[in-house]
């Protein structure tokens, strides 16, 4: 499936030189990178690029492309594979971001929608379509939301990111809780459906998913990913960036409150998805006593096919060079191996390696100087202030220092506390942070012990906070009472929530006391000689631009306009209707804003308001209360094919003269994605 558009490249291409030949501001030239997986680096003139692997999947051909841009594009010599399985290749300067688009477009690949307030890239259980336990391949049913939310215009102005995971069973490998919208494979009662859950996240106040969908049947699943959609768009909060994703909404309206709002745009998704087209999926029970392992496998391991094997590739803290991304796609070329695949925790894996190709393929591997997992190794880190504009501590170097010991447990460092690396789902996870003692600002890392985001996890404990300079002591005092008080089989996690966090912390309490003449050997970060100091270069764009006021408006434009359709199609005439209404109440506020007007909720003031406005604003006003006075006389006398001539085509066509109209006096704005094209 490409997922690629090279007429958006040349558009992009044409914002870039429009930008450096300052003809575009620059908050508005975020934005618009942004949507296209442009990051800002923390070094001046260079960029990082997201590449999206919906479910982690990759070929031969597509890792050579990223060979390829990092090698002739990219300043430095390392690609790094992320814990949402997107590749990301930085120090990239601006004007060649293009020409880096176009190479991975070749192979399908694309950065749009990699960041920004979109639907991020959509990640999956690492073993999809090769683990015996799962009811279902879920790499297909992926690859629909993908193919439908990929540009779709309700996606485009979010208040914030939107996360969205795959898990093909019950034991969620791909980790739902921890996401804004969690789909699971069920096998319930002899039936085959979805559980659905949102409202997760990490970062600022971690919050555990909530289900809003014990047993969904397959025909209503997009319906419902697009009500929670929705849902983010319309009542997550635009103004504080802070409380702008979906699991605040939880907080806001309480579980029953957010339960009945989703039902709601759910009831209304759900007819408009009624002529929606999907292929069938494909339910097996799923064996209940396989060998194979949960999450992404740490050594090589038998698929369901009889005969082949996932061969799991060990990445130090996700990063390959050029050489081996070169190497990697010889040997899956030489080995006639056909995918592979990036893992949530930033390695890679091949898959259906033959029985008697296993040796070879080890061998092929180790020249190119990777190997398999090793105990210890499990470690997960974000960039930190290696080159993210919101690190506080060098969380790369920190990670490089540490091991999960002969348990091999998972850690998982980040350099701040937006938890990019994960740390409230590792055995231990930390973050970094700046706390001043004695008059001396100390590097410190927040500890989590005990998570696990599966279905049969949750959430890590939150531990202490102890000095960076601490932190190896600290992690290995943990390991060694794990394996000192541990009984048979039990896990890292059971442990910790036996033992209590109360007990945690007291074993770790003198590393947390700092005496003034401690001070003089803790100032300094991995990696650094001088004094610590927060140095966060200027607002982090992981969260995107400002929320642009008109784009989000022609989104929901563009949405209510699809819903419309579908609801005339059925002769649902009070929806219809209603869809046009909204249409003139989202686009009159585009208008408003434009012309300098204060802000309207309802229509007849918008359109009152803009009557007393610049003439081309009157004048779309006065043709859409003419045109909603005829929609609304289709409530008592509906006929679909004459509302489609009368009333839709008149109301895009209206659209499009209103987004010509708020270009006209914004230059600057590119309402593209969200108009209906001309016949």
């Amino acid at each position: 499936m490409s997922l690629a558009d090279f007429a958006e490249i040349d558009r992009y291409e044409e914002s870039v030189n429009a930008f450096l030949n300052d003809e575009m501001d620059a908050a508005r030239f975020m934005a618009y990178r942004l949507q296209h997986g442009c990051y800002g680096q923390r070094q001046d003139g260079v960029h990082m690029l997201r590449i999206k692997l919906p479910g982690g999947n990759i070929n031969a051909e597509q890792i050579e492309a990223v060979a390829d841009i990092l090698e002739n594009q990219s300043q430095h010599n390392l690609a790094h594979i992320s814990t949402r399985q997107d590749f990301q290749v930085h120090y990239i300067p601006l004007k060649d971001t293009p020409a880096a688009m176009r190479r991975l477009a070749e192979s399908g690949l694309t950065t749009r929608e990699a960041c920004g307030n979109t639907v991020r890239n959509i990640t999956a259980c690492p073993l999809a379509g090769v683990c015996a336990h799962e009811h279902t391949d879920i790499n297909p049913v992926l690859d629909g939301a993908v193919k439908r939310f990929l540009r779709h215009p309700l996606t485009q102005h979010l208040p914030r990111k939107f996360k969205i995971s795959f898990s093909g069973c019950e034991t969620d490998c791909a980790q739902a809780m921890i996401h804004d919208l969690g789909v699971v494979a069920v096998h319930r009662d002899g039936k085959f459906g979805f559980k659905i859950l949102a409202g997760g996240g990490l970062g600022h106040k971690p919050h555990e998913a909530i289900v809003v969908e014990e047993f969904l049947e397959e025909k209503y699943l997009l319906a419902s990913m697009e009500a929670l959609i929705s849902m983010h768009h319309k009542y997550s909060d635009r103004k504080r960036r802070a409380k702008a994703r979906i699991k605040f909404l939880v907080g806001t309206f309480g579980v029953d409150g957010f339960l009945k709002k989703y039902t709601e745009e759910f009831e209304r998704t759900k007819v408009a998805y009624a002529d929606y087209k999907v292929d069938p999926i494909e339910w097996k029970a799923g064996a209940d006593n396989s060998s194979m392992s949960a999450g992404a496998p740490r050594s090589v391991i038998k698929q369901k096919q009889s005969g082949y094997h996932v061969f799991p590739i060990s990445l130090t803290l996700g990063d390959m060079t050029v050489e081996q991304l070169r190497g990697v796609s010889t040997i899956m070329r030489d080995e006639k191996i056909s995918g592979a695949r990036a893992t949530q925790d930033q390695n890679l894996i091949l898959l259906n390696v033959p029985a008697d190709r296993i040796e070879s393929v080890r061998t092929a591997i180790a020249n190119i100087g990777l190997s398999e997992p090793e105990a210890g190794d499990d470690i997960v880190a974000c960039p930190g202030t290696s080159t993210c504009r919101l690190g506080i501590t060098s969380s790369r170097i920190a990670a490089g220092i540490i091991s999960g010991g002969k348990n091999d447990l998972r850690l998982r460092v980040s350099g701040c506390h937006n938890g990019c690396a994960q740390p409230e789902t590792g055995d231990i996870g930390i973050y970094g942070e700046g706390k001043r003692r004695h008059g001396k600002l100390i590097p410190h890392y927040q500890m989590y012990i005990g998570g696990d985001g599966r279905s049969t996890g949750g959430l890590a404990l939150k531990g202490p906070s102890v000095p960076s300079a601490r932190i190896n002591t600290a992690i290995q005092r943990l390991q060694d009472s794990y394996a000192d008080e541990a009984t048979a089989n039990e896990s890292f996690y059971d442990w910790a929530r036996r033992r209590g966090i109360d007990s945690i912390k007291e074993t770790l309490a003198d590393l947390t006391e700092i005496n003034e003449e401690d001070v003089a050997d803790i100032l300094a970060d991995h990696g650094e000689s001088s004094d610590f100091k927060v140095l966060q270069l200027g607002g982090g764009e992981c969260a995107g631009a400002s929320q642009d006021f008109i784009a989000s408006r022609f989104a929901e434009t563009a949405y209510e306009r699809d819903c419309r359709n579908s609801f005339a199609a059925q002769n649902l005439a009070n929806e219809a209707v209603e869809c046009v209404e909204q249409i003139g109440l989202m686009v009159g506020q585009s208008l408003q804003f434009v012309a300098g007007k204060k802000h309207s909720d309802e229509l007849d003031a918008v359109l009152n308001s803009l009557s007393e406005g610049p003439q081309i604003c009157t004048d779309l006003a006065t043709e859409f209360k003419h045109l909603v006075k005829q929609a609304q006389a289709f409530r008592n006398d509906f006929d679909s094919m004459k509302f489609n001539e009368e009333i839709a085509g008149k109301v895009d066509e209206w659209v499009r003269n209103a987004a010509e109209a708020c270009q006209s006096i914004d230059s600057q704005l590119d309402l593209t994605v969200s108009l209906v094209k001309k016949k």
